[in-house]
């Protein structure tokens, strides 16, 4: 891989990773506050790679929760990468092992990042080292975390909001690629409302099912391809 492809994808990461640090330091100061060792916090950063997964499964395996429920939950709160492989550009990474790492470490900030209008001319090698950025740099952080946990003070707070903040940038960054065009965030709008009024148990399934539906209708109904948020 051309250093040079490595280079501009750690400037595209480098705000996501700003965002995975808190969360990472957090969420392996945790590992270690319930009692597990602090190895738990790397292997399962490095293997699950599911952020908000991993804080519950943290739960689940100190109360011996069976592996049947687990894994349950995991295809609940990831299920949203479903409706993500619709427009990841997968098809840009060659090679059985370049698509396989693709499609596990997909998460959401590299969804975001690689499906903007700034994305559609990277190549697949580009795409690769983001997600390898993204992936050591939470890796990495729930090690630190865990094994610097104990420095963290008890009164420290906000760093549970790092990744909604993180969010809202990504997003402010989707709008403004859009240049006035605006059906999409607004169909997505409502689709959240409208997923959070009629079923608020399962509001992210909810949303995104609602979302992909009114996208083909904007398709078929206008005959041409909405704008990408």
């Amino acid at each position: 891989m051309r250093p040079s492809e490595a280079r501009a994808a750690f400037k595209d990461s480098a705000g996501a990773v700003l965002g995975f640090v808190p969360l990472g330091l957090a969420f392996g100061a945790l590992v270690t506050q319930s009692g597990l060792d602090w190895w738990w916090a790397g292997l399962s950063a490095a293997i699950a790679f599911s952020g908000s997964f991993e804080f519950l499964l943290i739960g689940m395996v100190t109360a011996a929760v069976p592996l049947a429920a687990i894994a349950l939950s995991a295809f609940m709160v990831n299920v949203r990468h479903v409706f993500y492989a619709l427009s990841f550009p997968l098809h840009r990474v060659t090679g059985r092992v370049g698509k396989t790492y693709a499609a596990f470490a997909l998460c959401d900030e590299a969804y975001a990042l690689t499906t903007g209008t700034r994305a559609r001319s990277w190549s697949g090698r580009r795409i690769l080292w983001l997600q390898v950025f993204l992936h050591l740099s939470w890796t990495s952080s729930a090690i630190a975390g865990a094994l610097l946990g104990s420095l963290i003070p008890d009164g420290v707070t906000g760093l549970d909001f790092a990744l909604t903040a993180m969010f809202t940038v990504l997003a402010l960054d989707a709008v403004r690629d859009l240049r006035g065009d605006l059906p999409t965030p607004v169909l997505a709008l409502l689709s959240a409302v409208a997923a959070r009024l009629l079923f608020p148990g399962q509001l992210l399934l909810a949303a995104f099912a609602l979302f992909t539906v009114g996208l083909l209708a904007v398709r078929c109904t206008t005959g041409r391809r909405p704008s990408r948020a």
